[in-house]
């Protein structure tokens, strides 16, 4: 896979302030890249600073192998799509999306080939002729991310584009960002702190912490395989264990719960007491507590109804040694 971007020992500081230590990172063309982590970590920043809006402290940026550093954001083949959309409420949907090629004097002819593309990608046709105000939540950042495709940008980078929206809305939206991604093959440099969506949108998850990078991996080795305590405990549900110097993570679908007097043959073997078993919707949740250790979670199928255990019950937790994954 070829490489497009490539960041060495990229550096941001305010002042004395350390916002994103040196980072080596590798961004392949036409990858799906997520930038995760905590609100404060360092992600928007170094979205910004990619995009040309924040100047390197240190470090360097290439995109094709020409270095970055001190061009401007025209300058960089890129597009950026915000949360808050950034329309203009005096023009119609088709103006919004047309003023970027209208800027660079693109040819009229060529402006309305590429316009009926979009519209058709951004399921847009429909609406060229609204006005912002009259279109909801949804609609709007499909002009926003319309109006950065039509210019056929090399990478589009976004920030948190769907954080405004309503669950139902963005999970669909989750998808269509996705799909249009494959169609188009650009590379998207996508930053969020939902796990969730990181898992089913991206080729490659970055975890950041405090300016650092934790992990980078595919979701399937971010979710299996974490390498950190921190990537361990933000990435879904965990449970961690410490035996002497170790500490290792268990996920809550590898254990099994019986009776503290029914034998297993299974590995690992802890005794403990049930706290609480909560409904959460699709699924429950047992919390057990093992003997001075933090609570353990243990998740069921809501539908298939979860065993009659109670609080207060002593009860064993088993799993393969094979499910632990041991943590720096």
């Amino acid at each position: 896979m070829r490489t497009l971007i490539r960041l060495e020992r990229v550096t941001k500081r305010y002042d004395e302030d350390i916002v994103i230590h040196p980072i080596d990172l590798s961004i392949y063309e036409g990858e799906f890249l997520t930038l995760l982590g905590p609100s404060g970590c360092g992600k928007t920043t170094l979205l910004r600073t990619i995009a040309g809006f924040e100047q390197l402290t240190d470090g360097e940026i290439y995109l094709e192998d020409e270095p970055m550093k001190g061009q401007p954001p025209y300058r960089r083949n890129m597009n950026m799509v915000f949360q808050q959309y950034a329309l203009f409420p005096h023009m119609n949907v088709e103006d919004n999306i047309l003023f970027g090629l209208r800027m660079k004097k693109v040819p009229t002819q060529e402006q309305e080939k590429r316009l009926a593309e979009v519209l058709e990608y951004t399921q847009l046709k429909d609406y060229r002729k609204r006005f912002p105000q009259q279109l909801s939540g949804g609609q709007q950042q499909r002009v926003a991310i319309a109006r950065a495709i039509i210019n056929r940008p090399k990478v589009l980078l976004l920030d948190e584009p769907l954080g405004a929206l309503d669950y139902q809305l963005r999970k669909g939206l989750q998808l269509e960002l996705k799909n249009l991604q494959k169609q188009l093959g650009i590379t998207f440099i996508y930053v969020t702190h939902d796990q969730e969506e990181a898992l089913m949108m991206s080729d490659r998850i970055v975890i950041l912490n405090a300016g650092k990078i934790e992990q980078i991996g595919t979701p399937l080795e971010i979710y299996n395989r974490p390498r950190t305590l921190f990537a361990a405990k933000f990435i879904g549900e965990n449970n961690i264990f410490q035996q002497g110097n170790r500490i290792f993570s268990v996920r809550p679908e590898a254990i099994t719960i019986s009776s503290a007097s029914e034998s297993t043959n299974r590995n690992s073997q802890k005794q403990g007491e049930i706290l609480d078993v909560v409904f959460t919707g699709a699924t429950n949740k047992v919390y057990i507590a093992p003997s001075n250790e933090t609570a353990v979670i243990l998740v069921y199928d809501a539908i298939k109804g979860t065993p009659q255990w109670r609080k207060g019950q002593a009860v064993k937790l088993s799993w393969q040694e094979l499910d632990e994954v041991d943590l720096s």
